[in-house]
């Protein structure tokens, strides 16, 4: 552990991950990235996730996999042997105090239940990542249908759901994870109490919308219509520039709108229009009301110049507003100036070669906490259950030659 490694809150904690796709492993990674020591388990040969695209066009391997376990220890075990579930077990109850701590989404397996669990370590803290409350499976995708959200995105002129790219469900979903770990060590630190932890998926996504205050919307008022790209309940749109580049502009505060008409030279027009409306533009709901009119007062604007021009013009203005990039836009964006998103940076990845990494969001003491690599499926086999559990180099030939466990010897 480097002095580095020590100075992040979560140094000396030890946590077993025994998961796979999104949710777990990317609350394995945050845990990581606080500090705590991550080992994540997985069969012999990689679990379903090991080659999930997108693959690397150099080497074949999976880019997504190698992201989502940067910084954890990796173990091989062949879970359909008795002794490989054993050794599994018996790492997620080794016993001290920052240890115990086990993430996974094994629904099913009955060997790996809270109960298999609690019996090792009466003070166990396990955190389950499940589909649905019920038990049936769920993911991302099927999720954000059945929340109604793909039915408030896409173009105003259609009535086709729209599926989010993004898998922000397994994301927050992931974010509730740490809670839950944070949580219960600091419940166990204060109670000696262990933790039996369920998370579902479907009860995320739930919760966030209800939260947002959009099923009592809807309670009330029915669906929403969609919009396309404009803000709900304000003013907030995209518009292009003559080069064909797009920008989003917001207007949250009076203030940010009357930045608006000085950017663009129509505070005057915009004035008479409001008059004319008999509007209010200082208010959120008049400007949401009369949002097609007010892009089509400022679409000419933004029209006649470049896209640098109206990005320069919107900035001393002091607008709120944010660029349509490509992924490659970013890319090619960090190249010439990795400054300008620090929290992006170079990493070389055995196995792949150079990649675009990132550290943790949160910065301790002004600092960005780094990145470093995932490791190769099964490196840490020999050395984590040597560390942890204690086992002799015979005692690991035996397990290797036997099937039992994988990684390089």
């Amino acid at each position: 552990m480097t002095a580095a490694d020590t100075a992040l809150p979560l140094a000396g904690v030890r946590v077993v991950e025994f998961a796979s796709f999104v949710a777990g492993p990317s609350s394995g990674m945050a845990l990581a990235q606080l500090g705590a020591e991550v080992i994540r388990v997985d069969p012999v040969g990689g679990n379903a996730d090991y080659r999930r695209w997108p693959l690397s066009t150099r080497t074949g391997g999976s880019l997504y996999w190698n992201s989502l376990n940067r910084g954890k220890k990796s173990v091989e075990l062949n879970l359909r042997t008795e002794d490989g579930r054993d050794l599994l077990l018996a790492l997620a109850t080794a016993p001290g105090p920052d240890a115990g701590i086990v993430v996974d989404n094994a629904v099913g397996r009955n060997w790996f239940s809270y109960d298999a669990l609690a019996a090792r370590r009466a003070d166990v803290i396990a955190v389950r990542v499940e589909g649905r409350a019920d038990g049936s499976a769920a993911v991302d995708y099927t999720v954000n249908g059945g929340s109604g959200v793909a039915s408030l995105t896409g173009p105003a002129d259609s009535d086709r759901p729209v599926n989010h790219v993004l898998p922000a469900w397994d994301l927050l979903c992931g974010q509730e994870v740490v809670t839950a770990v944070l949580a219960s060590l600091r419940r166990r630190d204060r109670t000696g109490r262990g933790a039996h932890v369920q998370i579902a998926l479907s009860d995320v996504a739930m919760a966030a919308v209800a939260d947002l205050g959009w099923y009592s919307e809807a309670a009330e008022r029915g669906a929403r219509a969609r919009h396309g790209n404009h803000l709900y309940g304000s003013f907030g749109t995209d518009f292009a520039a003559s080069d064909g580049g797009r920008v989003m502009i917001v207007a949250l505060t009076p203030r940010q709108w009357a930045a608006i008409g000085a950017a663009t030279g129509t505070s005057e027009v915009l004035a008479a229009l409001e008059k004319s409306l008999h509007a209010d533009f200082s208010s959120d709901e008049d400007r949401y009301t009369h949002r097609e009119v007010i892009e089509a007062v400022l679409r000419p604007w933004f029209a006649a110049r470049t896209t640098v021009e109206v990005q320069e013009a919107l900035t001393a203005a002091g607008v709120l507003w944010g660029p349509y990039r490509t992924t490659a836009d970013v890319v090619a964006g960090f190249a010439r100036d990795p400054s300008a998103e620090p929290v992006l940076s170079a990493l070389d990845q055995p196995g792949i070669g150079e990649v675009v990494s990132a550290s943790a969001p949160a910065r301790w003491d002004e600092a960005y906490s780094g990145t470093s690599p995932a490791a190769a499926l099964g490196h840490d086999t020999d050395d984590v259950l040597s560390e942890v559990l204690g086992l002799r180099p015979a005692q690991l030939a035996r397990l290797r030659d036997a099937g039992v466990i994988g990684g390089p010897r």
